[in-house]
C-alpha cells in the first residue's frame, strides 16, 4: 500500500511471484467513473473509493489461501474496511517522498491513467499506518529487489506456512 508512484504494482507482482499467491491489481477494480475522474486530474473522495474498496474486499474474501493486493489504502478507514473482509490482513507500506512520487508518476505519463497533478492529494489523504499492528513500513525509494526481499522476509517470519492474507 502507499501513494501513487510508490511502487505498489511492481512490488506486488514480485511478492506474488515469490509466494506463489494470486495477484490482485487494485487499479483494475476502479469503476470507469473513477478512472475518468483521476485522468482529468481530480482527486477521488471517500464516496468515489467506496465501490472500489468493496470490490477489493470481495477479492480478499474470495481467496482463502491468501492473495497479494496492490492498493493505495490511504486511510485507516479504508484499511479497516479491507481488514473486515480478511481478518489477519497485513499491509506493507511503501513510504516515499512527495518528490519521489511526482518523479515516478511523471515518468509513467501516457502509460497510466493517474496524472502527476493528483499526487499531492494522495499525500493529503494519507494517514500513515506505521504504528498500526500488522503493518511493515518499507522505504519505497530502495531498489525494488530489496523492498521485495524485506517484505518476503517479513511475511515468512510473521506468517509461517503462508496462512495469513496479505495486501
Amino acid at each position: 500500500m502507499g501513494v501513487a508512484g510508490s511502487g505498489k504494482s511492481t512490488i506486488a507482482r514480485a511478492v506474488a511471484a515469490g509466494t506463489g499467491r494470486v495477484l490482485v491489481e487494485g487499479d483494475d477494480f476502479h469503476p470507469p467513473e473513477n478512472i475518468r475522474k483521476m485522468g482529468a486530474g481530480l482527486a477521488l473522495t471517500d464516496d468515489d473509493r467506496r465501490e472500489w474498496l468493496a470490490r477489493i474486499a470481495q477479492q480478499l474474501a474470495a481467496h482463502d489461501a491468501g492473495v497479494v493486493v496492490s492498493c493505495s489504502a490511504l486511510k485507516l478507514a479504508y484499511r479497516d474496511r479491507l481488514r473486515a473482509a480478511a481478518p489477519g490482513l497485513r499491509f506493507a507500506f511503501l513510504a516515499i517522498t512527495p518528490q519521489q512520487a511526482r518523479e515516478r508518476v511523471l515518468a509513467r505519463a501516457g502509460s497510466h491513467f493517474f496524472p502527476p497533478s493528483v499526487v499531492d492529494s494522495q499525500f493529503a489523504t494519507l494517514e500513515d499506518p506505521s504504528t498500526e499492528p500488522g503493518v511493515l513500513r518499507v522505504d519505497g525509494g530502495l531498489p525494488a529487489a530489496e523492498v521485495t526481499a524485506r517484505i518476503l522476509d517479513w511475511m515468512g517470519a510473521a506468517a509461517p506456512n503462508n496462512e495469513t492474507k496479505q495486501a
